[in-house]
């Protein structure tokens, strides 16, 4: 096995990984009706002159199954906590308490259900385009490997073979995360 097919493999499946990881981050995010802190990752507040993200402010925690709390380290900072998280477009209503802010954790209806798994659908469908572009660059790759001569044409064959089999290795990986995110959003 040529060494240049070595480093091109590593980085291939190092790529892949990489978008099954940002897939499973952007699940995170969804909200399932049950909390989970990486559910506020996306707030940003209003902070010293700027915006920063939730967690430069405060630290969240989940008490319970259906509630978030951020414990806000600024007291002057809790108000623009709480308009952020509520802003967010999250649907979430968090209310104050000391430099404690609440955030129940409302059920989810049917139609929010459907609407949260078409998201999940398109997260994964990024997430397969991501992969089959990694592919097409290995590919392209082995190409010009063959074409300048540092590997034969059973060579440029066999690892053809070896990318695709990465390829879909990956996709069913995509694809069992999203048949477990949407059976956790479809749960009542």
């Amino acid at each position: 096995m040529s060494s240049n097919y070595g480093d091109l493999k590593k980085d291939l499946r190092r790529r892949m990984d990489s978008a099954v990881e940002v897939l499973k981050k952007e699940f995170g995010g969804l909200r399932t009706g049950r909390a989970s802190s990486s559910l506020l990752d996306p707030v940003m507040v209003e902070a010293y002159g700027g915006t920063m993200p939730l967690s430069q402010v405060g630290t969240v925690n989940v008490p319970e199954a259906r509630m978030l709390t951020v414990q806000v380290w600024d007291r002057a900072m809790v108000k623009a906590v709480e308009k952020s998280i509520r802003d967010a477009g999250l649907g979430l209503n968090p209310s104050a308490d000391g430099q404690t802010v609440r955030v129940p954790i409302p059920p989810l209806n049917e139609e929010r259900r459907q609407e949260l798994a078409k998201v999940a659908n398109r997260y994964a469908e990024q997430a397969r385009i991501s992969v089959r572009n990694v592919r097409r660059d290995g590919m392209d790759t082995l190409k010009k490997l063959e074409k300048d001569g540092e590997i034969s044409q059973d060579e440029h064959r066999q690892y053809s073979v070896e990318i695709q089999s990465l390829t879909d290795e990956t996709i069913k990986k995509i694809d069992d995360s999203l048949h477990a995110k949407e059976k956790e959003i479809m749960q009542v």
